[in-house]
C-alpha cells in the first residue's frame, strides 16, 4: 500500500499565495499519483486568507484541503502540533505557504526518504545545487551568518539548521515535538538539534529557497532577538 503525505501550511496574510501553493502541490503530487493531502492552519487572518481556503476546499475537495483555523497567531510550533492532531498521513511535510519553497521539491524529498527509510529529510539551501532566490547581499549573509553560528554552537551534522522546508515519520514528528521547548522560528532549529539527541536518521536535499513574492515577510528585529536567546539556550542545554 502507498504511503500518504500530510502536508501541514500554517498560514497568515497568505491569500495571494494561497492558490498558488496549492495549484502547485496538486499539480506535482497528483502527476506522480502520490496520495496527499493539504491541512491548512490559518491563524486569523485579516486579508481573508481563510475565505480562500474554503473557496479552495470547494474546488479540490475536502478529503484534499482541511481547514483547521486559528483565532489568532499562536506561534509556528503550536500550529505544527495542531495540524498534526488532524493529519492521516504516515508522513508529514512541513513547509511556508508563501511560495518561498516550491513543491517541486517534495518529490525529491519522499525519494530521499526512500533510499534509506530516513526518519527526516530535511531541505537544504546549502549543498549541491541548493540556494536561494530573491534575497540581497544583506540579508544572506544574515542567513548564512546566522547557519554559521548555530553550525559552531550546535553541531548539528546538517548543513541548513534554520530552514523549515521537511518530511518526517509521523511518529518521528510528534516524539520531537514533545521534546521541544520553542514555540516560535527557533523551533525548526531545535527540531533538528533533537533529532540527532535522539539518534533519528537525518536526509538533505538541495532545494532553491525564493523570497516571497506576495506579502511580506514575517522575520523583523524581535524574531532575530528570540533566535539569539534561543541560540545560546541550546547551547547551554544540548
Amino acid at each position: 500500500m502507498s504511503p500518504k503525505y500530510s502536508i501541514l501550511l500554517p498560514t497568515y496574510n497568505e491569500k495571494e499565495n494561497l492558490p498558488v501553493i496549492v495549484y502547485l502541490i496538486h499539480k506535482y503530487l497528483e502527476i506522480s499519483e502520490i496520495e496527499y493531502e493539504i491541512i491548512i492552519i490559518d491563524d486569523g487572518s485579516p486579508d481573508g486568507t481563510l475565505e480562500v481556503a474554503k473557496q479552495l476546499e470547494t474546488i479540490y475537495g475536502k478529503d484534499k484541503i482541511l481547514l483547521r483555523p486559528r483565532g489568532k497567531k499562536l506561534g509556528l510550533g503550536t500550529a505544527y502540533i495542531h495540524g498534526m492532531k488532524h493529519a492521516t498521513g504516515d508522513f508529514i511535510i512541513i513547509m511556508d505557504a508563501d511560495l518561498s519553497h516550491h513543491p517541486k521539491f517534495i518529490l525529491d524529498f519522499i525519494k530521499k526518504q526512500a533510499e534509506q527509510d530516513y526518519d527526516v529529510v530535511t531541505g537544504s539551501r546549502y549543498i549541491g545545487n541548493g540556494g536561494v532566490s530573491g534575497w540581497d547581499f544583506k540579508r544572506k549573509l544574515v542567513s548564512r551568518g546566522a547557519n554559521f553560528v548555530s553550525q559552531l554552537l550546535l553541531r548539528p551534522k546538517v548543513s541548513d539548521l534554520t530552514g523549515s522546508f521537511r518530511l518526517y515519520k509521523k511518529p518521528v514528528l510528534e516524539k520531537l515535538i514533545e521534546s521541544c521547548i520553542s514555540k516560535g522560528y527557533v523551533f525548526q532549529m531545535e527540531m533538528m538539534v533533537r533529532a540527532r539527541q535522539l539518534n533519528y536518521t537525518i536526509g538533505e536535499v538541495p532545494i532553491t529557497f525564493v523570497d516571497r513574492v506576495y506579502g511580506e515577510s514575517k522575520l523583523g528585529g524581535s524574531e532575530i532577538v528570540q533566535f539569539v536567546k534561543s541560540l545560546l539556550y541550546l547551547f547551554a542545554t544540548t
